[in-house]
């Protein structure tokens, strides 16, 4: 079974998060929520508060085949600060391990560096702190090991390329199918 950790931090947007959950448990993929915060529970730039399922320090991220960040303000500005965060997602591009960031989190890619020379895409107006990428303003990215979206409207189908990824189009299809998608 695939890993995935979907990271959580105060002010992140909850459809980008809960819909890529949703449709990757769907997928047969296990995700794990990890809180950035220092308690579980965590809330959303909407006022939501999610539970996550674990706390940062207490994951086995050698084991992740992919991790996603959800994007929302001012919850991509505190992924870009947490140093922690921030140094494993370079590790898990220098591992040749997937990473998938939506709307104002590929900011995070884009500020360690992992977005030099690839085609990558956010919210309107981050365009800037995609470092070195080509912005395309596509609703979706896939590019080498990254996987970027451009915003909630765009979440099924950056959900969708993920778990494409991990287990297959036949799979993702089954889901879509399930979901009504494209009906």
């Amino acid at each position: 079974m695939k890993n995935v950790y979907v990271f959580l931090a105060n002010g992140f947007e909850e459809i980008e998060a809960l819909a890529t959950v949703d449709v990757l448990r769907r997928a047969g993929v296990k995700v794990t929520t990890v809180s950035l915060t220092m308690e579980t529970k965590v809330t959303g730039a909407h006022g939501i508060p999610v539970e996550a399922d674990a706390m940062f320090a207490d994951c086995d991220y050698t084991i992740a085949d992919m991790m996603v960040l959800p994007g929302g303000m001012p919850g991509a500005a505190n992924m870009v600060r947490h140093s922690g965060l921030c140094a494993l997602v370079q590790a898990q591009s220098l591992a040749d391990r997937w990473l998938a960031a939506i709307c104002a989190a590929p900011m995070v890619l884009g500020r360690v560096g992992l977005l030099e020379g690839k085609k990558a895409t956010c919210y309107p107006g981050f365009e800037g702190e995609l470092i070195g990428a080509e912005y395309t303003a596509a609703p979706v990215e896939v590019e080498d090991l990254i996987i970027t979206g451009k915003g909630p409207a765009a979440v099924l189908p950056f959900a969708y390329a993920i778990a494409e990824v991990l287990v297959g189009k036949e799979v993702v299809d089954e889901v879509k199918k399930g979901m009504l998608y494209n009906e």
